[in-house]
């Protein structure tokens, strides 16, 4: 039985109401009061108008279904028209470019890695904040960037072949990322810092230096024998740790025992679609965590081994000078906070009608607090160095959606006592309504924005969703094929360049999915720098340490100069839906790999989701091969089986077979998991399993889900699946 306390009109779980009390309040200027009575100022005032925006997406998109059943042929101009006269899609504002101040320089400066990880997870959380900066040799050694032949094999104890394959591509990538003025790094036998010069010593005895002596910064230890010796390649640092001593330096002529390079210069903390919060007891998990990351207090402590290891944020990075003075680098990433969107309800607090409050409302209030311990601290670890909160905002559908949330987060200003457009907001590019509108989006929050992303999976399950009555959608590997994706891309860069973001603030890319696939991203993930994107997401401080190598091969801010010059990517492709011309080319073969694709991705991600809580993790597809799965993954498999159920492509009767014949799959899977509850192990098991139930329902219930979204139906068979538990228990 849930307890509640109440506070100015507000119904208020009794957990989150000490939370609050003795643990987010106390070190800020407010009391317990104030805070309340804020808070509920801001629910009564901005529900209503949540409430009718949201009323506007469920009008908006019956208008669209009703076109497409009445309009069979496909025309671009007519549908262009159409979605102009119910106001879909508005009159861009005249050109401007965006006036955001007090921007984080590892945001408007810098190009490099972002990470997005749980809140939830205090170990992930700190794992992501320290991952500023990585070792390149760790990150070489323990995936497959390089190969295992010629005895270079992984294993668990120190490999010297795999290691002298690890310092040559280091040292290959020192000489592009700092080319000396003859020789190679390869040769080098020595490193030392002369006369405010490094001084490089090669093989045959001869001394090189760097080819562009602006890139030496500083150094640790003594000049001409340092232990560190820090450089600087667009203006990303690198380190080279020297030490003759250690079992790896050791076996290189200069001691070279590691490259470290600045990898995550940012990181989303996330409260949305990698967590699962569906009440006050998971709330509170996800406060608690971030409030202890802008404290600079968070602590975490887990066995390896027979080690039990602490986990807290990392200090900063401090080096003599060339002139003699100090250096100091920030040890941590500068970490956004991603809030939920503007549809769910939270029952952790309830209004003055009894309603749950909505969970945005919410965010915005309690991570703005929290960041208040941060924005006030004048020593020890900081966050931010611009006095700035920075908040993602996601899951918004249009320009009246962002100006809601500049409206939103002026009220919480307000309410904390803080300057005007303290709180910035990261606008992801993730819904149609928003793609086909990003100028006007963007110009509603001119003063604030930081950030626009493009998010290809929600996207793709939004494209599905706003398209589910125009015809059959392609199967999902050649949706990404089609023109509406590349213009997608391209027209947030476009756009975001003509707004003014360049030098200003983040162009970022979507994630890499699969994080044991390194040299495949090495391969492909290049293209996010060249696309003019200065930021692009990693799975992994492993993977942000790897991608940080192509932000040295490329200098971003060069490629948005050249990016500017281009025309805008077409409109008109961007508006043509992914549809097949004709489903009856799809064999029953072709249909049921898709449908056992697709149905084992919903079980693998959702059962671990309803079960253990988890809402992100890396989910074995139907090769087995891991896949990092969150909700939005969820949506494009769960609206694509809806779309081809609706149409006629499979039927009910095939999707239930399918989702068992997959349950099984998942269990097998998922068999040396302790804590994995097997969904099938009969068929009354499969009945009762509630996680099971959840991912039919995504399926046969999907095109009645708001935009596609799977929220509501995981956090309603979360809440039951934790009541079953609490009864039993």
């Amino acid at each position: 039985m849930t307890h509640t306390l109440t506070h100015s009109g507000l119904s208020v779980d009794t957990q989150l109401a000490d939370f609050v009390k003795n643990h987010l309040l106390p070190g800020t200027h407010l009391n317990e009061q104030q805070f309340w009575q804020n808070f509920a100022d801001i629910v009564q005032t901005l529900t209503p108008i949540n409430k009718t925006l949201l009323e506007k997406r469920e009008l908006l998109q019956q208008k669209i279904n009703d076109y497409h059943l009445t309009n069979k042929t496909w025309d671009s101009a007519k549908y262009h028209t159409f979605l102009q006269d119910i106001g879909y899609l508005v009159k861009e504002p005249a050109n401007f470019e965006i006036e955001t101040q007090n921007v984080e320089p590892e945001i408007a400066l810098t190009a490099g890695p972002q990470l997005v990880v749980p809140v939830s997870n205090a170990r992930f959380a700190l794992n992501a904040a320290n991952a500023r900066w990585g070792s390149l040799y760790d990150a070489l050694y323990g995936t497959d960037v390089l190969s295992e032949d010629d005895g270079a094999e992984r294993g668990n104890t120190y490999n010297p072949v795999r290691g002298f394959k690890v310092m040559a591509y280091a040292r290959q990538f020192l000489d592009k990322a700092l080319p000396l003025t003859n020789g190679s790094h390869i040769e080098s036998t020595n490193y030392s810092v002369i006369n405010g010069a490094l001084s490089i010593t090669l093989r045959d005895s001869s001394q090189t230096t760097l080819a562009n002596p602006s890139q030496l910064i500083g150094y640790q230890g003594e000049a001409q024998n340092p232990t560190v010796v820090l450089l600087k390649n667009n203006d990303l640092h690198i380190e080279l740790h020297i030490d003759h001593h250690h079992i790896i330096g050791q076996a290189d002529k200069a001691g070279l025992k590691d490259v470290v390079l600045e990898a995550a210069l940012t990181t989303i903390m996330d409260c949305e679609d990698s967590v699962a919060a569906v009440d006050a007891q998971d709330k509170i998990q996800v406060y608690k965590n971030w409030l202890g990351l802008m404290q600079g207090n968070l602590v975490e402590s887990f066995n390896k081994g027979d080690k039990t290891i602490e986990r807290t944020l990392q200090n900063d990075r401090t080096y003599t000078a060339l002139d003699g003075g100090i250096v100091t680098l920030k040890g941590r990433s500068m970490m956004f906070v991603r809030n939920v969107g503007h549809l769910m309800t939270n029952p952790a607090i309830t209004d003055l009608h009894g309603q749950p409050v909505f969970e945005g409302i919410m965010d915005a209030m309690f991570t703005a607090t929290a960041a208040l311990h941060d924005i006030n601290k004048k020593t020890g670890i900081k966050n931010t160095s611009a006095q700035s909160i920075n908040i993602v905002k996601p899951k918004m559908h249009g320009p009246e959606e962002v100006a809601f949330t500049n409206t939103l987060f002026s009220h919480v200003e307000e309410a904390l006592s803080l300057p005007k457009n303290t709180l910035k907001v990261g606008i992801m590019d993730e819904e149609r309504r928003t793609s086909v509108n990003l100028k006007a989006c963007i110009h509603a929050a001119k003063e604030r924005v930081v950030f626009i992303n493009t998010g290809f999976l929600d996207r793709t399950g939004d494209e599905i969703h706003t398209s589910m009555q125009a015809g059959v959608v392609l199967p999902k590997a050649q949706i990404k094929q089609q023109p509406w994706i590349q213009a997608y891309e391209d027209r947030n860069v476009d756009i975001g360049l003509a707004c003014g973001l360049s030098h200003k603030a983040q162009i970022g890319k979507g994630m890499w999915p699969m994080p044991d696939k390194m040299a495949l991203m090495m391969e492909q993930k290049s293209a996010h720098p060249k696309s003019g994107a200065n930021t692009a997401w990693v799975p992994s401080p492993t993977a942000a340490t790897l991608h940080a190598m192509h932000y040295h091969d490329v200098n971003v801010f060069t490629e948005q100069q050249s990016i500017a010059k281009r025309a805008i990517a077409s409109l008109s492709d961007l508006l043509t839906p992914p549809l097949m011309v004709d489903a009856s080319t799809l064999s029953k073969e072709d249909i049921q790999s898709e449908l056992e694709n697709n149905a084992q991705g919903i079980l693998g991600y959702v059962v671990r989701w309803i079960n253990q809580g988890v809402g992100c993790s890396k989910v074995p597809d139907i090769n087995h091969i891991g896949l990092m799965e969150d909700r939005a993954t969820l949506r494009i498999s769960s609206q694509h089986m809806a779309n081809w159920l609706l149409h006629g492509v499979c039927s009910e009767s095939q999707i239930k077979s399918t989702m068992a014949k997959m349950a099984k799959v998942v269990d097998s899977q998922n068999e040396h998991d302790s804590a994995y509850t097997p969904m099938a192990t009969n068929e009354e098991a499969l009945t009762n399993s509630i996680a099971y139930q959840a991912a039919v329902a995504l399926v046969l219930e999907g095109v009645t889900q708001p935009s596609g979204y799977t929220e509501p139906l995981l956090h309603s068979y979360r809440i039951k699946y934790k009541a079953q538990k609490t009864n039993t228990l």
